[in-house]
């Protein structure tokens, strides 16, 4: 019996070798690089192997609304932050394409955000902070003005919704792709910036780094799932507020959803630049 185990339509499989417990996600692509990387979640002894130039990593929502002491207390998330300035790094060197996904919301969005979507953004409507002029996360819906020079609420252009500095510094604006969504979800329908970017790209493996783990990271690398692409959670370079949240979110990723694997394993994943034989 052949080792080879083959999975999903010709001329878009995974290839998975059992002796060798990987799986080829390349899809016979040849130029540019291959790169294999071990995964840290699901079977032991395991790895992936995906084509450089078919591949993107997604950073997710890294901006100041979820991560700067001004807006929120987030912990986890600012130590994310410095893995992923290194796996952004990585990503350069072997020819991954980074895209920031943010929120961005115009006044046209907020005027067709269905109740259950604005919901999740208007929690100091629902039950008012004792001091709302000390609160970090008063959340009197989207566009609203946040105060202290904040801006309106996740709206595109505001300081609120900007990358996190170190992350804004990293980035390349004549290499990167960048992408508003307004919903949890970048990928909730064929028409959204981050779905034209993949298709445009031709990309076909997504590597996922961002907070929250649990929210936007999950809803986005979901809908991916679902539409078909290939997902890799980076999973210390995600992360989130809810007690449990990471944790259930990295197990059902590399059950169903995908693979997960960490930025160590990435760092020292294997670079082959020839082709298959």
């Amino acid at each position: 019996m052949s080792s080879a185990v083959r999975l999903g339509p010709k001329d878009d499989e995974w290839v998975y070798d059992r002796n060798a417990k990987s799986y080829d996600l390349t899809r016979g692509a040849s130029s540019p690089a291959r790169f294999s990387i071990r995964t840290t979640h699901g079977p032991e002894d395991t790895s992936i192997t995906i084509a450089t130039g078919l591949s993107a990593l997604v950073v997710v929502d890294m901006q100041n609304f979820f991560l700067h002491p001004r807006c929120t207390d987030h912990v986890t998330g600012l130590a994310a932050v410095e893995r992923t300035l290194r796996l952004v790094e990585k990503c350069r060197e072997i020819g991954i394409k980074i895209i920031w996904l943010n929120w961005g919301l115009n006044d046209d969005d907020l005027a067709t955000m269905p109740a259950a979507a604005a919901r999740g953004f208007a929690r100091s409507l629902i039950t008012p902070p004792l001091d709302t002029t000390t609160s970090k996360q008063a959340r009197f819906g989207f566009g609203s003005d946040m105060g202290e020079g904040r801006g309106r609420l996740l709206m595109a252009g505001s300081w609120n919704a900007a990358l996190y500095a170190p992350l804004q510094e990293a980035s390349r604006p004549d290499a990167d792709v960048f992408c508003n969504k307004d919903r949890i979800s970048g990928l909730w329908h064929g028409e959204t910036p981050l779905a034209k970017a993949l298709e445009a790209g031709g990309f076909r493996t997504l590597l996922f780094a961002g907070v929250n783990t649990d929210q936007c990271v999950l809803g986005t690398l979901a809908d991916a799932y679902f539409r078909g692409w290939d997902c890799v959670m980076v999973e210390d370079c995600c992360a989130t507020t809810t007690p449990g949240g990471q944790e259930t979110t990295v197990y059902n990723t590399s059950k169903v959803y995908g693979f997960v694997v960490n930025s160590k394993s990435v760092t020292e994943g294997v670079l082959n630049p020839e082709s298959r034989g």
